[in-house]
């Protein structure tokens, strides 16, 4: 069996200089936003504040909005990232890619423009957090859980399988510290 060599890299802070998720979801108005902050200070949080503000906010902004949209959304706000781009991580990228490793993004950033952000940077895939449709419909809900923390290293090692790789990991947060500690090489950024 041949040995599969990955790099895998977080996004916010991590190939951007911050966060993008909050930024994405402020054209659909700050007041959703602050209605899911109102909503989860006042429910109980068994997956935690940070879990439960994510999945509030969500359900807020995206309950019943066209998917076509959101991915178009998604697509035009790709586009404005590469100005948040870290040029030591953009080298770091590079130097996988010309070695041939396969390059796989693991964000809790929206699928919607993670996917076509890693596309330019030449990523092979992408793990990060979908919506739920039906019918062309978003429900508001993830599909599977926030990929963040120790579910971060759950998706990667799903999709790696029974694999075996020499895999380098790179991360800057809390969120990334499980992804990083499975790598046999890793890197805070």
């Amino acid at each position: 069996m041949t040995l599969r060599r990955i790099a895998a890299f977080d996004f916010d802070g991590t190939i951007t200089r911050r966060d993008t998720l909050f930024p994405f979801l402020r054209q659909y108005g700050t007041s959703n936003l602050l209605q899911a902050a109102v909503l989860t200070l006042r429910t109980r949080k068994p997956q935690g504040w940070r879990e439960s503000l994510k999945a509030n906010v969500l359900r807020k902004v995206f309950l019943g909005k066209e998917l076509q949209k959101l991915e178009h959304a998604g697509k035009s706000y790709a586009a404005n990232l590469p100005r948040l781009y870290r040029d030591e991580v953009l080298s770091m990228i590079s130097y996988h890619r010309d070695a041939g490793h396969e390059l796989v993004l693991v964000t809790a950033s929206l699928g919607c423009y993670a996917r076509p952000a890693a596309e330019e940077l030449g990523f092979d895939h992408v793990i990060a957090v979908e919506l739920v449709s039906n019918a062309g419909r978003l429900s508001g809900e993830m599909s599977g859980r926030n990929v963040r923390g120790s579910e971060k290293a759950r998706q990667l090692r799903e999709w790696l399988g029974s694999s075996d790789a020499e895999i380098w990991a790179y991360g800057n947060s809390q969120g990334d510290k499980e992804m990083l500690s499975m790598a046999n090489h890793s890197k805070w950024v």
